[in-house]
């Protein structure tokens, strides 16, 4: 599916998802990566040993769960947009889920918007809760969105405005 459509299989995004002990303990960032490119900004921007070394620079990147504590950096840095964070902890009822975004046209904080699935299909209203100027200086941003909990793995967008 994911070299016809560009939208990965149910069996690749679950392959990617941390586990519920660590989506228990906060913000981890999951990359969503699954063709193999010469690429390893993820790995270079990480400065607490979380994305695995690569043996070679076409590998796939590898995260390592307990080291991530979803600072976000790998999402500045990930050329290919395939790089968010998750944090269930954020309330009972919402995630917080970080994306980028490389459009002119930014959303503001407060802002509600429907919340896009992996398709471009509306699934969830969401709320942006903040937008960040990216780290990597390259003129994108991260948006925090507070997305219903049980689609936190669905919302990967909203509708440029």
């Amino acid at each position: 599916m994911l070299s016809k459509t560009g939208v990965p299989t149910r069996e690749q995004v679950e392959s990617v998802k941390p586990d519920r002990e660590r989506l228990a303990r906060g913000p981890v960032a999951v990359i969503e990566c699954f063709q193999q490119i010469p690429c390893d900004p993820c790995y270079t921007a990480c400065s607490r040993g979380a994305i695995q070394p690569f043996a070679d620079i076409n590998d796939l990147p590898r995260i390592d769960f307990g080291k991530c504590n979803g600072c976000g950096l790998c999402v500045a840095y990930c050329p290919g947009l395939a790089v968010f964070v998750v944090d269930e902890t954020y309330s009972e009822t919402e995630a917080l889920v970080r994306i980028p975004w490389e459009f002119l046209n930014r959303p503001e904080a407060g802002q509600k918007a429907p919340g896009l699935n992996r398709e471009g299909k509306e699934v969830a209203l969401v709320t942006v809760k903040r937008v960040q100027p990216s780290p990597s200086k390259n003129g994108a941003y991260i948006l925090w969105l507070a997305v219903p909990k049980e689609l936190a793995f669905e919302v990967r967008s909203i509708p440029v405005k």
